[in-house]
């Protein structure tokens, strides 16, 4: 299938083009170029596809967990010639059959959640919890050919895709069945826990709202009971006042340290006008968003002249509640605190979920203006 969807502010077209691999998982790239040739075949002799994940419902916090013993046995840090993200190659089939692509999203081999999932419930014969099909999707983004680049290293035109095909999949997975949020991330770093060096991202189709976008629903829905406004707005409104924490801005968008900061350095996204999720973006914010996340991202390197573990994970709306509360923003943060020091989640973070800072908000967004860009 391939279409092109013109922008009309932009006039740019995206070439969107969906292929089979040889499991029958879905690959999809985009391209800015109507003429790339995306006929390639995945001749490959895949096993079978794995089982599907199950949740399990804790009964003391009432959280779903996905239990996905098929995962242990996902692909661990091969050596760059044998990279499955790269392109494919004479001799060297890997998961994109093309000899080269621009961004390239496809199914997740090794997937938490699954459409392939039963719809048959059962209770746990084990506990009080209840048990369920880990039903959703997983996917892989690609973000870029070049095995040694970095999303700080892409160009603005190359970001600007790669958020399009991020509003495509959140569109394309909120209309799936049983899918209740979509969440677009990239864990970069080895000390973060990746599987794979290539520059990629993941994107999870939940059968569930997840703890954390609850957590935030509740308060921003009792602060307008409480008579305020939008919570979101004002928290951006109050940092751009204040300025002392703002790392940087445009006429779009804000990137700032938040207040109460839980990492050592942890950079938040806010888009001036208040949006959901990434399908609502205009043109011309998701034009402006590239350059100024690159340049927090180099900044994130330059703190201590060395790649920076993170995590990138877009905050987006549900998708059937709370999207009039919601405010779509992207949460930066690394575990390094210090040139030869990361940061564990020990005792009070990992147990209890009260975390403990400890560097100073204020010195940090000091440190990642004052850093120095390549």
């Amino acid at each position: 299938m391939t279409f092109s969807a013109p922008e009309k502010a932009t006039h740019s077209t995206m070439k969107r083009t969906t292929v089979r691999l040889a499991d029958g998982r879905e690959l999809i790239y985009f391209d800015r170029d109507e003429n790339a040739d995306r006929g390639a075949a995945d001749r490959r002799d895949l096993p079978p596809r794995p089982p599907a994940a199950e949740l399990r419902r804790d009964p003391l916090t009432g959280e779903w967990i996905a239990i996905a013993g098929h995962r242990q046995g996902r692909t661990l840090l091969p050596p760059a010639d044998q990279c499955p993200l790269c392109p494919s190659a004479p001799g060297r089939p890997t998961e994109i059959p093309a000899a080269g692509y621009e961004v390239a999203v496809f199914e997740n081999r090794f997937p938490s959640f699954s459409a392939s999932a039963p719809d048959d419930g059962a209770a746990d014969p084990g506990g009080l919890g209840e048990t369920r099909p880990a039903a959703g999707r997983c996917e892989v983004v690609c973000f870029t050919a070049d095995h040694d680049a970095s999303f700080s290293t892409l160009p603005p035109d190359r970001v600007e895709l790669v958020m399009r095909a991020w509003a495509d999949r959140t569109a394309e997975l909120s209309a799936l069945p049983g899918v209740e949020q979509v969440f677009c991330f990239e864990n970069r770093g080895a000390e973060i826990g990746i599987t794979l060096g290539h520059p990629h991202g993941q994107i999870y189709a939940y059968p569930y709202v997840t703890p954390r976008t609850r957590r935030m629903l509740a308060v921003a829905r009792a602060h307008r009971e409480r008579g305020g406004g939008d919570l979101f707005a004002e928290v951006l409104a109050a940092e751009r006042k204040a300025e002392v924490r703002v790392v940087g801005r445009n006429e779009h968008w804000t990137a700032f340290v938040p207040a109460a900061a839980r990492w050592p350095f942890e950079v938040h996204l806010y888009p001036h006008r208040r949006v959901p999720d990434l399908c609502a973006l205009e043109p011309a914010e998701r034009a402006a968003f590239g350059p100024l996340y690159t340049d927090v991202l180099r900044r994130f390197d330059g703190l201590f002249g060395v790649a920076m573990p993170y995590v990138a994970a877009w905050h987006q709306a549900p998708v059937r509640e709370g999207r009039d509360l919601a405010c779509l923003h992207l949460e930066l943060f690394s575990i390094r605190r210090a040139a030869d020091r990361l940061k564990y989640l020990a005792g009070s973070e990992s147990a209890m979920g009260a975390f403990v800072n400890d560097v100073l908000p204020e010195e940090a967004a000091r440190m990642l203006r004052e850093a120095v860009t390549n």
